[in-house]
């Protein structure tokens, strides 16, 4: 259930007004059980009391009343990539992949259908702007997701001999190849982060990888701030990660597609490789070694993304939303 006493306390005065899935029992541990019954949530709330709506989704949350005097703006983290850009891989192997299938084309309507109550589209990537345009025929701007560089920095200290990845352990993340990469190279490679992957990853991993499971965001930061670089072998919405690694003065090795192309400056900030393999992961660890990042470099292309810039680009958007009507 929701705990107010929670929030922090620049938050406890704000007005929060759960749905009625928050009555649900065990509603943190099976919320994906509610998958069906989230529009009608959403599409529950009264939005006649404000002049603009702003949903943050990569769901349903986007299914938000249009005020009757006013507009809807949905801040889109992508539309959800399990019916849509990633359904065969969530599906593939299930043995109740008939009855997964049937409730995807069910909720692909519904998905579309909170679509057209959506004014205006802001995407938190280039990558999510342009699967707006291919899914929902909608164009949408781009105001790139915050990183808190306050909280990560650099230590001032060379790096430590390890690699590192931060990441849900879960099949498209792909942590499986920088396993096997350092596996293969007998680089240490430190993993943090849980999910159903886990048994897999650590059946193949050798004797050079730990997992560390959930560590907290000070120890996360530490971690950034003394790896030699974060491998990030999944191809993401956006990917916070990535700057905060190089908020740390850390650079990254990346797959060359999605959110990374945006977040990483090849050979200055770190390494992008071009396919999903371990053999490219693995020339790309080599070719890092032969390079010199500058920490200052990576910490000056992580400011672009500051919450300070969030801010303000955010504000503009909406701004001009609001002011094309």
């Amino acid at each position: 259930m929701f705990d107010p006493s929670a929030l922090p306390d620049d938050l406890r005065a704000w007005d929060v007004r759960p749905s009625f899935l928050q009555r649900f029992p065990f509603i943190t541990r099976y919320s994906r059980a509610t998958l069906p019954l989230m529009a009608r949530a959403f599409d529950q709330f009264d939005s006649n009391p404000f002049d603009v709506v702003i949903s943050v989704s990569a769901a349903f949350a986007k299914n938000m009343r249009r005020p009757v005097s006013g507009s809807t703006i949905s801040y889109c983290l992508t539309p959800p990539r399990y019916l849509w850009d990633l359904h065969h891989e969530y599906v593939r192997g299930r043995v109740d992949r008939p009855l997964l299938e049937m409730m995807a084309h069910w909720l692909r309507r519904a998905d579309l259908a909170a679509v057209e109550r959506v004014d205006h589209f802001i995407a938190n990537s280039e990558t999510v702007a342009e699967r707006v345009r291919r899914t929902y025929s909608r164009s949408a701007t781009v105001v790139h997701s915050p990183v808190d560089c306050a909280r990560v920095r650099p230590n001032g200290s060379p790096p430590e001999d390890f690699y590192l990845v931060v990441s849900r352990l879960v099949r498209y993340k792909r942590v499986d190849l920088a396993v096997d990469a350092c596996s293969r190279l007998k680089r240490r490679l430190l993993v943090v982060g849980s999910g159903p992957e886990i048994a897999r990853l650590k059946a193949k991993a050798g004797p050079t990888v730990e997992f560390l499971g959930r560590r907290d965001d000070a120890e996360v930061a530490s971690l950034y701030a003394r790896c030699k670089a974060l491998l990030f072998p999944g191809l993401e919405d956006f990917g916070i990660t990535p700057l905060e690694a190089q908020a740390a003065g850390r650079p990254v090795i990346a797959f060359g597609r999605g959110g990374a192309t945006e977040t990483v400056v090849d050979q200055v900030t770190g390494v992008l490789f071009p396919e999903q393999s371990v053999e490219a992961l693995v020339d790309a660890i080599e070719r890092l070694d032969r390079m010199s990042i500058a920490p200052a470099a990576c910490r000056e292309n992580a400011m672009r993304f500051d919450v300070s810039v969030f801010r303000q680009r955010m504000s503009a958007a909406v701004e001009a939303a609001v002011l094309d009507g």
